[in-house]
This record gives structure tokens, sequence and C-alpha cells, in this order.
């Protein structure tokens, strides 16, 4: 028969079917167990829309909704006890008669963080917490980060030539990864709140900063811009998707367009409090080495992946950033590129 763990591991397995889609809410991911049965499972699957709870029980086909009364729901992150978008899950279950609850980790939105183990618990409905808790919080490291630093999570990006350039001289654009990583960096940022860059990489080489080469809904462009000297006619501001524009000057919204204001004279820090306030959860950098540097000297990073086009050389260009305090967690080969990816220490 299955463990626990097993059950919370299929959670955490729905869960992951959420990213892209969920954000600024967590991934979410529930199993409905009747003696060691799957009789219903269901996951969070869009911002807004039902928890993960709500499509779990919701799943039960009829014949099987008498056993809900003894059965066991496994959930990756605690059920909620409020009204937010949708009503609190934990009421649905103590309504629903289910007697067990199997929780993977305390969830820490103030708004929840420990009041639906609490209210379950009132309600006489079993409780048990803790089972599979780091993959539970690994899965949701953003939202975890987000709530506990009040910051976004932060990835930095960026690809180098074999010899750690990241640009050659004069007006051309490098282009230093294949097309198969490029696909793969569109799915990346398919799996991020936004994607930011600085004034510099946007005049060099006037991005989208879309994800137009993989499904998922787009992340919010953040450009940082603190004189506002950017032209509006830039790519990156055509559309209607919304972009937020980090500057030292004003609070305005025209459109799509987001204007903040925010405090350069710790820069790092200052972003990260613009972005926070901005609702941001994750933010991946693509910006230029000056703007990656800056996180990495600040401390104020999570992971960070590196391309590398080995079979790549170039005489003279402007050098890659230099990583610090990294553990380097895995490597992976896409034709000539190899990507590194660390996290931070």
């Amino acid at each position: 028969m299955a463990t626990d763990l097993q059950f919370m591991q299929r959670c955490i397995q729905l869960a992951q079917l959420g990213a892209g889609h969920v954000a600024p809410n967590p991934m979410v991911g529930a199993v409905v167990v009747h003696n060691g049965r799957i009789i219903g499972e269901g996951y969070h699957e869009r911002y807004g829309g039902p928890h993960a709870e709500v499509n779990a029980i919701a799943s039960v086909a009829e014949e099987d909704r008498p056993l809900l009364k003894s059965s066991t729901i496994y959930v990756s992150l605690e059920p909620c006890a409020h009204f937010g978008k949708t009503p609190p899950c934990s009421d649905l279950i103590i309504h629903t008669g289910i007697p067990e609850v199997v929780v993977g980790i305390r969830d820490p939105f103030p708004a929840v963080d420990g009041k639906g183990i609490e209210k379950l618990t009132a309600a006489g409905v079993k409780v048990q917490t803790g089972v599979g808790e780091d993959e539970c919080r690994f899965l949701n490291r953003r939202f975890f980060g987000f709530h506990q630093k009040q910051r976004p999570y932060i990835i930095l990006k960026w690809a180098q030539t074999a010899n750690g350039k990241v640009d050659g001289v004069g007006e051309d654009r490098l282009l230093i990864s294949g097309d198969l990583t490029n696909r793969l960096v569109h799915r990346w940022r398919s799996e991020e709140a936004a994607i930011m860059v600085g004034r510099k990489t946007v005049e060099k080489d006037d991005p989208l900063l879309d994800n137009r080469l993989w499904t998922g809904n787009p992340p919010i462009r953040v450009v940082i811009d603190a004189d506002l000297r950017l032209s509006p006619g830039r790519r990156v501001f055509r559309d209607t998707g919304r972009v937020v524009i980090l500057n030292g000057r004003k609070d305005e919204v025209q459109g799509n367009l987001h204007f903040k204001k925010t405090d350069f004279s710790n820069f790092a820090a200052g972003i990260c409090r613009a972005l926070y306030e901005e609702n941001v959860l994750s933010v991946l950098i693509e910006g230029g080495p000056e703007t990656l540097q800056s996180f990495m000297d600040a401390g104020l990073w999570d992971e960070a992946r590196v391309i590398t086009n080995t079979s790549l050389h170039v005489s003279q260009g402007l050098d890659a950033p230099k990583l610090s305090r990294g553990r380097l967690s895995r490597t992976m080969d896409l034709g000539s590129d190899r990507i590194d990816f660390y996290t931070s220490i």
C-alpha cells in the first residue's frame, strides 16, 4: 500500500501543472484517498480559480462520494481559512465530512499561517503536518521567499561565450545561445511572474521580453529606467501587456505602462522593495552584467542560470558577471550550449 509520503509526492506532481498560471498564489495539489485508493485529485489550475482541495473533492465520482466521510485528503500546502477570491478550503473539508487531513507544509501567508490547521482541528478533523515538507517548500520556494523575505524570488540568467564574454564590440547584437536553448529560456519566462532588464539592454537589443516560443502566461515586463530616458517606441512598450518601469521620478499608470518610483540609493535592495510592493512573486533578471553583478554583490539572488556556448569565442567584448557565493546544483547540455544551474549560499 502506498505511504503518506507517496501520496504527498502525487500532490506535488499535480501542483506543478499550475506552474506559470497561478502566481502570485502558490502551486498546490491535493488527492483524496480511501483505504489506499485515490478516489479524487486536483490542483490549483489558475489564479482566481478553485483551489486544489475544491477540485480534488469535486473530481470524486458520484458512486464514491459516500466514501468521503471515511477518507483522507492529502494537500501539499495548508488549506486556507479565509475568504479571498474563493471561499475557505478548510470550511469545505469540514462540510464534506472528511475526517483526516495530511498537510505537506504550513502556509506562510499571514491570512492563513496556521489558521486553517486550527480551524480543522477545532472541528474535530485529525490533521497531520510535515509530510514531505522539504519537497513542498521547494515546490513553492518563490511563494515562501516572497512572504518570508519580503522580496521576489530572484533568478539571474545570462549567456556567455566560451571565453566569458556576454557581448562583442560594435552595434550588432552577439547571438550566443542556440535555438533549443532560446526555446528553453522562453519556458523559463513563462514560469516566472516577471522578467527584468535595464535601460542599456533595451537600447542595445530592443527586446520584446515575451515567451512567444513557449505556451503559458506572458511575464510582467520590468524595465529599469531611472531617468526615463527610453523612447516609448521601443518594442517592449508596444503591446497591451503590463510593463513596470522602475524610475526615480514618478508613480503613474498610463495604459499598460506602470511607472513605479524607486529608491536607487541602494540599487538592488531598492528594486526588490519596489517589486515586492508591486506584488511580483518572482523575477527572471536578464539584464546586462552591471545589473546582474549588483544583485550578486548585494547577496540578493536565489538562483543563477548561466548559458555557455562552448564553441563560440570572441577576441574582444563585454565581460560576463562574476558569480559569487553560489553552489552548482546541476548542469545540462543542449547542442553546443552548456547550462549551469546555481543556488545562492
